[in-house]
């Protein structure tokens, strides 16, 4: 476990790189093969604005990753933070610890605001605006939404006071898990059921891509799947069942529309209807 908090803390920008790009190729390929869903769209036409939004993600993460590097040196100097104020404990829970305590503040609680607050919800509305939910939805943030979740996972890694080691293996992890939930692929049911319990599976995050309430306030988690179990935000819906986009946002055309997209977080709100309807 030592060796691998000494690689993350020195992960090269290279091997980051192949990760993201390894994990769109490998997940895109699987969707050709055992697509949950077949749409009925130009697949490279649709990723483009995907793929602009994941790359304004990479800019502003690079942008801020100085105030990351100096958070997690000073919570590690200075023994702050809650890993730190336990119990002395096995090196190997002392990381599962940082990392499940970071998919709570860094994710969970980020999406869980962004859906109760109506000014971030309309931030985060493009990515929930998607109406054929592939890979290449993963990072499909708003360069709004991306500052915001940039915020939480800073003020995850000072509360938590992880070290950059398993910050850096934290958002790795992320960053696959995110690319696997939001993929077009077609597990076995009872395989992503049992998957469920401990991590988020396909099946589990694409609930909360359907188009109305309650579904689409549910299911939060980005890695693991406790979170929602334990604050009671989990809920299932048969995949069969679900439509991705947003019923207050129907404009599937608009809503491919990077100019549009872009806008979309200005526009006035307007509130999610409550009725539950499949």
């Amino acid at each position: 476990m030592e060796n691998i908090i000494t690689y993350f803390e020195n992960i090269p920008t290279l091997h980051r790189s192949i990760l993201l790009v390894g994990g769109i190729t490998l997940f895109w390929l699987l969707e050709g093969i055992l697509p949950l869903f077949n749409f009925k769209y130009k697949k490279w036409k649709h990723a483009l604005p995907n793929l602009f939004f994941t790359l304004t993600t990479i800019i502003i993460n690079f942008a801020l990753a100085f105030a990351l590097l100096e958070t997690a040196d000073w919570v590690t100097t200075n023994n702050f933070g809650i890993i730190n104020w336990l119990p002395e404990m096995p090196f190997w829970l002392y990381v599962v610890l940082g990392v499940l305590l970071l998919d709570f503040v860094g994710a969970y609680l980020a999406h869980f605001t962004e859906h109760k607050i109506s000014v971030l919800w309309m931030v985060h509305l493009v990515h929930h605006s998607d109406h054929e939910v592939d890979t290449t939805s993963a990072n499909r943030h708003h360069p709004l939404e991306s500052v915001i979740r940039f915020i939480f996972t800073l003020a995850g890694v000072f509360i938590i006071g992880a070290p950059i080691g398993i910050v850096m293996l934290y958002q790795s992890m992320s960053l696959i898990f995110t690319q696997f939930t939001h993929a077009n692929i077609k597990m076995p049911k009872q395989l992503d059921k049992l998957l469920s319990y401990i991590i988020v599976s396909p099946d589990m995050h694409k609930v909360h891509h359907h188009y109305k309430l309650p579904y689409t306030d549910s299911n939060y988690g980005n890695i693991f799947s406790i979170w929602d179990r334990i604050f009671g935000t989990y809920m299932h819906l048969d995949r069969t069942e679900i439509v991705y986009g947003v019923d207050t946002f129907p404009n599937a055309e608009e809503n491919a529309s990077l100019k549009h997209l872009l806008k979309q977080p200005f526009h006035k709100y307007r509130k999610p209807t409550n009725q539950i309807t499949k």
